[in-house]
């Protein structure tokens, strides 16, 4: 275990390496468990995750050593319970705005927490908030990201890495105190209210935003076009012409 420090106020500035971990985000909790004090902005990164987790319980597949897992731990006790899913776009926005100058304009965000690059996935988020007495005592973000990997586990069939589009390595550390700082920035930016401009860019860099596609719910496909995302984080879809709410666990996205 290893400890280094990051530029950033205060995310990254208790950085823990460890060489491999179940999962980053367990982890944390396992810490928070045991009363550990952890200071808010405690970052736990491992060069190899073999239970790591997206969303519904599905596995995330890593190379030791090639790609970003980690985790980060924030204290959003100012954020209503109602209104938790403005974390998610306050940290989606984060990376998104730092893979937007490695990549370009076509990194996206894949509604709620996938990270893509056009049409092919890079990435994503788990939070896992820790609510105590009405408030979001602890939240933990847990991010996966494909960076240096090159050839990947044959269940995904659409991911890609940094390297591939870059056709490069791309430097670890580096790239995870460019995320920290920005996902920090765009914390303290939900934190001084300014929830409006951080959605606002949510939405432009939204997968499928005004776009005609297909979809299955309850078993059921059809077509239907984005238009937004509630306050509730439910994702908001047109179709012929009334605008349906869907929780994450109800909608699936079908490529044609």
């Amino acid at each position: 275990m290893q400890n280094n420090t990051f530029s950033g106020l205060f995310v990254g500035q208790n950085l823990i390496t460890l060489t491999e971990v179940d999962s980053t985000n367990n982890f944390l909790k396992q810490a928070l468990a045991n009363s550990t004090p952890l200071t808010e902005g405690t970052v736990i990164m491992a060069e190899s995750q073999y239970a790591g987790r997206g969303q519904q319980q599905n596995r995330w597949h890593s190379e030791p050593g090639k790609n970003l897992t980690f985790s980060i731990l924030l204290k959003p006790s100012f954020l209503p319970l109602n209104q938790q899913f403005n974390l998610n776009v306050a940290v989606s926005v984060g990376i998104i705005k730092v893979l937007e100058k490695v990549l370009g304009p076509t990194a996206r965000i894949k509604w709620p927490n996938d990270i893509y690059y056009g049409d092919y996935k890079l990435g994503g988020v788990l939070i896992e908030n820790m609510v105590q007495g009405g408030q979001i005592k602890n939240a933990i973000i847990g991010i996966g990201l494909n960076v240096n990997q090159d050839s990947f586990h044959p269940d995904v069939s659409n991911a890609t890495s940094i390297r591939h589009i870059l056709q490069r390595d791309y430097d670890l550390k580096a790239l995870l105190a460019e995320i920290c700082g920005s996902i920090e920035a765009a914390y303290l930016s939900l934190r001084a209210q300014n929830f409006e401009q951080l959605k606002t860019y949510y939405l432009q860099k939204l997968y499928w935003l005004d776009e005609l596609k297909s979809f299955k719910a309850n078993g059921i496909r059809f077509d239907g076009t984005i238009k937004t995302v509630d306050a509730n984080g439910q994702l908001c879809i047109s179709v012929d012409g009334t605008l349906k709410h869907y929780d994450f666990k109800e909608i699936e996205f079908l490529n044609k």
